[in-house]
């Protein structure tokens, strides 16, 4: 008899999430809201520094937790360094949930928060933007009286650039009274504003960030959270003892240290995000405002084929028409010259 796997149904009733096609270094990519204009030279330097004897060692997190707790503004108890932004997002699973245990998300939304629910077997309650993208508060607040364990809120959400207003997100704490609030501020920096401040104040509040996208360092995986000290020993107890690879933390200590490039890299992409949008709007492609690195447009039936000749041409954008509509595309804002580049193809048609 052939040996059976015995894997569980809820690896087998879920769809696997779509990553980046192969292929992508040396094409425009305007599709998986990278920081296209690379990292810091002080983080190449830092990096090549790292000695044979450091790379046989597993890595210690002292002294770098200690500089990066003071980068977000808070001790080093209350932070917790993970193997990029997505292992930032499981832990709460592995921490929180049981089988068939209720989470909360609001789509279209960061597809981690799904996929993680999913291979946990949780039950999800989905609720949605309206088709202007308006954050549905009134609906999570009477979601919230549900008790669901998790609630994940990206701010700014990707793909829709909404930011919640501060005000709106001190309702949903406070209506959250058996319930975990995850805040994903992924692209923060670019909105101007965080939750940080309040970490202290509620302790059911998580605040997640990734060094993916300011600091440019998607590649070596480093995510974190944020919360009150008793609050992150719970997710210690959910983490392996070495989660991070020394080279993610070498890198993120040296682009923390270099705030110029990456203060210089924000005002670009909101200056960039700003005449972009008004370019699509002036040959009538409809666009809607956005707080992250990235600009959600639709551009009509014709879209598809469209954004499949962009690719063709070397120029990937992420294309969402299959689960927002026909049309719709998320735009990575990159460098000047891609954003131009873009542009001129776009008008070519």
């Amino acid at each position: 008899m052939k040996p059976q796997l015995p894997i569980r149904q809820a690896i087998l009733d879920r769809r696997t999430y779509e990553a980046p096609a192969e292929g992508r270094l040396g094409k425009i990519r305007l599709d998986f809201n990278e920081n296209t204009a690379g990292c810091s030279p002080a983080v190449l330097r830092a990096l090549a520094k790292i000695t044979p004897e450091q790379f046989a060692m597993y890595p210690e997190y002292e002294k770098p937790a200690r500089r990066l707790a003071h980068y977000f503004g808070v001790r080093p108890s209350e932070l917790l360094l993970t193997n990029g932004g997505d292992d930032a997002l499981r832990v709460f699973f592995d921490t929180f949930v049981d089988l068939g245990t209720n989470v909360l998300i609001c789509e279209p939304t960061f597809p981690m928060y799904r996929y993680w629910g999913e291979i946990a077997g949780a039950r999800i309650e989905t609720l949605h933007y309206d088709p202007q993208f308006e954050f549905p508060l009134d609906r999570v607040l009477i979601a919230l009286r549900k008790k669901p364990r998790l609630f994940f809120l990206a701010n700014p959400n990707n793909p829709t650039g909404t930011l919640v207003a501060p005000a709106a997100l001190k309702k949903i704490i406070a209506a959250a009274t058996h319930t975990v609030v995850i805040l994903d501020e992924a692209y923060a920096e670019f909105a101007g504003a965080t939750a940080i401040p309040w970490l202290r104040k509620y302790p059911h509040l998580f605040v997640a960030r990734t060094f993916s996208k300011t600091a440019a360092l998607a590649s070596l995986r480093l995510g974190a959270v944020l919360a009150q000290a008793d609050s992150i020993a719970l997710l210690r107890r959910a983490m392996p003892p070495f989660p991070v690879n020394l080279a993610a933390l070498v890198a993120a200590e040296a682009a923390i240290a270099d705030t110029r490039t990456m203060r210089g890299y924000v005002s670009t992409v909101k200056r960039l995000r700003s005449w972009f949008a008004t370019e699509l709007q002036k040959i009538g492609v409809t666009t809607f405002p956005s707080a992250g690195n990235f600009l959600l447009a639709n551009f009509g039936p014709t879209g598809p084929a469209l954004f499949a000749r962009l690719e063709r041409q070397g120029i990937l954008l992420r294309d969402r028409s299959r689960d927002m509509g026909p049309g719709f595309v998320r735009i990575t804002i990159g460098t000047e010259k891609e954003m131009r580049q873009l542009l001129k193809a776009i008008q070519k048609g």
